[in-house]
């Protein structure tokens, strides 16, 4: 067998771990795409004669993808670096094959990151063995996070609640498309239903003071630390205007999506806040449109995170 690429009119997709099925439905609901002719590898779904923008649970799409034919670990190799430098793979069979192919390709950082953590500016490839002799691939994907997967270090011992993986998450990623510097030491932040709070116990050790709102108390440990102002509250029912500035305003609130987006477009008019930072809490059956309506609004951005599960993060920084 001699080496050969075979182009494909198509595109592929990677979901999020545990999110193929959620994924395979906003394929079909949001973007009235059928599904009878995909071909499944593993996770890995590739659907003949579609062009779309990447679908929010799908963590790595390949927008060229293509299959190539080798012989041996060092055919493919070389044919991966002709096309690029960077590529990280996805792996449903052939594991130590996968492996050997990765070693000797340039270096691609795969390591748990520590918080905080730089996202990678460059693209970078992907690429998935089929069977010993065959891989699907794309140079170009959606993302330069390599196999589209940020993981962090866990601290299982201060954190109040997984949460904080969340924030973590979603402002490295706010830095990342925004050029943005994370909260620091002059950072006044405001976070709507703080409880337990993780999400409040990042900004806190990033040495932001913070405003947390919440009907029931956070820790204890957090409720002692002089970085963090708390209020037993309704965060959604107080006015910015009675409130002041702040420099990032938060939200990991469980509310229908209608309210927070209500919510978002308060602050944001009230011109007290230029960044924030939300969960959009799904309530059943995803409202496509109204998830629109939230990516529409001005310099934001909505994704979906690793630690998001089935949720969305809205991301706005002006």
């Amino acid at each position: 067998m001699s080496v050969s690429i075979e182009k494909l009119d198509g595109m592929a997709f990677l979901p999020f771990v545990d999110m193929k099925d959620i994924m395979l439905s906003e394929l079909q609901k949001r973007f009235e795409v059928p599904l009878k002719n995909a071909v499944h590898y593993g996770d890995l779904v590739y659907l003949e004669g579609v062009k779309i923008e990447s679908p929010y649970f799908s963590r790595c799409t390949l927008f060229e993808p293509f299959i190539l034919h080798f012989d041996s670990i060092g055919e493919a190799v070389g044919e991966l670096k002709k096309i690029q430098r960077s590529w990280a793979s996805y792996s449903y069979v052939c594991f130590r094959r996968s492996s050997l192919i990765q070693e000797k390709l340039p270096y691609v950082n795969l390591k748990v990151k520590t918080f905080p953590a730089k996202i990678p500016s460059g693209k970078t490839g992907l690429y998935t063995l089929i069977d010993e002799h065959t891989l699907i691939a794309s140079a170009s994907t959606s993302t330069s996070v390599p196999a589209g997967l940020i993981q962090f270090v866990e601290d299982h011992e201060n954190p109040p609640s997984r949460a904080y993986l969340k924030i973590q998450e979603s402002l490295s990623f706010a830095s990342h498309y925004f050029n943005v510097p994370l909260p620091g030491e002059n950072s006044r932040c405001f976070e709507a239903g703080a409880c337990p709070g993780g999400w409040t116990w990042v900004l806190a050790n990033l040495g932001s003071s913070v405003f947390a709102v919440d009907r029931a108390p956070l820790a204890d440990s957090l409720m002692n630390n002089p970085k963090i102002e708390f209020l037993a509250h309704d965060a959604f029912t107080l006015k910015p205007e009675d409130l002041g500035e702040f420099d990032w305003v938060f939200s990991d609130v469980i509310c229908y999506p209608e309210r927070l987006l209500e919510w978002i477009k308060m602050w944001l008019a009230s011109d007290r806040t230029k960044k924030m930072i939300c969960t959009i809490k799904m309530q059943g059956e995803i409202n496509w449109p109204l998830v629109a309506e939230f990516a529409a609004i001005p310099n934001s951005r909505v994704v979906h995170l690793n630690y998001n599960k089935h949720e969305l993060t809205f991301i706005h920084v002006e």
